[in-house]
């Protein structure tokens, strides 16, 4: 690279990076459950699939944050693309319990992967150009508004797409004797993030320019990569600020994987055909993303209202907990009023975690060095698929009803009440290879 980026064009990739990566998740969200439920899998099995995909995620967080910090984040950002594409395909044709296993586990990787680079290099290349007392939070807020609005327009056509081509289930047929069985409509939408995932990659190589780094042998990662894990499993015990961060991510993962996991049934049932009750949850899944996008939007201006990010993110977590709270006591009731309280309950969930989101990933940036980064943001993605993982497991043997929803509220609202106490939001700036200590 021949000089640092401005703070501006670093900021503006790094959107665009988000956008892409993120949109194929969105096509994937509405037709995921559905295309499992016909592909024969009872609602035990899809959790199973799903803590498949989180509990790969989990085990390879911190390796691969460390793989990021050592070997850099362009190369390991193209490998969870290529990983992605695989997924995607995988899931989208697999008809094998097995197969679909596979497909769930490639995509935990992918997640894995993608954690921690993309932020950690905007933070890096902001650094670059503005030095280490540079405002990130802005940037920070951008980049998930952007996540948001991709994860909106993605789930919104990846609904719609099977309903709106009209195929039936005879797309196989169709489409010729050797895809026969393979592709259904709800397929459609996951083949199409596969080829959304060609292009993250093309712009991940050519568009995120990192400062020459020493060439990596394989005994630098093989002795690197544990270092930088073993730091990155330090945080938390050091630092009771970063603590809580990562106690929050995962309070957000059981809210999160409880949505996820109940939703489409609800709108299928109330629907009466599982396309149909695609595109319900895709029109709902829309507009909670648009909800998170307007809390992520309004992070940095809800800090300075409440006096620091601290106070911002027990707000916006409490808020949360309320929504998903509120859509367990309306889970058996019917009625217009009933529908727009879980309506108000399920934008609720999402703005509270956006508006949260920013303004806990300013505060962990703010503690943390630049050698153990992505490590940090792969520890807090860590905290979320785990407990994400656990809460999807109960919720799957749970009777229908208001209880698995309010299992995911109580989660969240754990994860609020973290917050009460504050233990200051302007820490002193981090030492050159380690996380100050804290008190809380």
């Amino acid at each position: 690279m021949t000089g640092p980026l401005d703070a501006r064009t670093a900021r503006r990739r790094y959107v665009t990076v988000c956008v892409l990566f993120w949109l194929p998740l969105g096509l994937s969200i509405a037709p995921m459950v559905l295309l499992f439920t016909e592909r024969g899998m009872a609602m035990a099995a899809v959790t199973g699939l799903f803590a498949a995909h989180s509990l790969t995620a989990a085990a390879l967080e911190l390796p691969t944050g460390g793989l990021s910090d050592v070997l850099g984040r362009r190369s390991v950002l193209a490998a969870a693309g290529l990983l992605g594409l695989a997924a995607l395909t995988v899931v989208g044709l697999g008809t094998a319990p097995w197969l679909l296993g596979l497909g769930m586990a490639l995509m935990g990787a992918a997640r894995a992967l993608s954690s921690g680079p993309a932020e950690a290099w905007y933070v890096d290349a902001v650094h670059a150009c503005s030095g280490p007392g540079a405002e990130l939070r802005t940037g920070l807020a951008r980049g998930s508004s952007a996540t948001s609005a991709a994860l909106a327009a993605g789930t919104l056509l990846g609904g719609a797409l099977p309903w709106l081509l009209g195929l039936g289930p005879d797309l196989g047929a169709r489409l010729g004797d050797a895809t026969s069985g393979l592709v259904l409509p709800l397929s459609l939408p996951l083949l199409l993030g596969a080829a959304v995932e060609v292009a993250f990659v093309l712009y991940v190589l050519t568009a995120l320019p990192e400062p020459p780094r020493p060439p990596a042998t394989l005994r630098d990662v093989v002795g690197g990569v544990p270092a930088t894990v073993t730091e990155g499993l330090r945080l938390g015990r050091r630092d009771g600020l970063v603590r809580r961060v990562l106690l929050s991510a995962g309070a957000a993962g059981g809210a999160l994987t409880s949505i996820e996991l109940l939703t489409p049934g609800r709108a299928a049932a109330l629907t009466g055909t599982s396309e149909s009750g695609a595109v319900l949850f895709a029109a709902l899944a829309c507009a909670g993303f648009v909800c998170s996008g307007v809390g992520n939007h309004l992070a940095p201006s809800v800090a300075r209202l409440a006096g620091g990010g601290e106070r911002a993110v027990l707000v916006g977590l409490g808020t949360g907990a309320g929504g998903l709270l509120l859509l367990g006591a309306t889970a058996t009731s019917a009625g217009a009023v009933t529908a727009a309280l879980a309506a108000l309950g399920y934008g609720s969930l999402h703005f509270g975690l956006g508006l949260a989101g920013p303004n806990e990933n300013d505060l962990l940036h703010r503690r943390v060095t630049g050698s153990v980064r992505a490590t940090a943001l792969s520890v807090q993605s860590l905290a979320l698929q785990l407990v994400g993982a656990l809460t999807g497991l109960v919720v799957g043997v749970l009777a229908p009803g208001p209880l698995p929803w309010v299992l995911g509220g109580a989660v969240l609202l754990a994860g609020a009440l973290l917050w009460i106490r504050r233990a200051g939001d302007a820490p002193a700036a981090p030492r050159p290879h380690a996380v100050p200590s804290s008190p809380a």
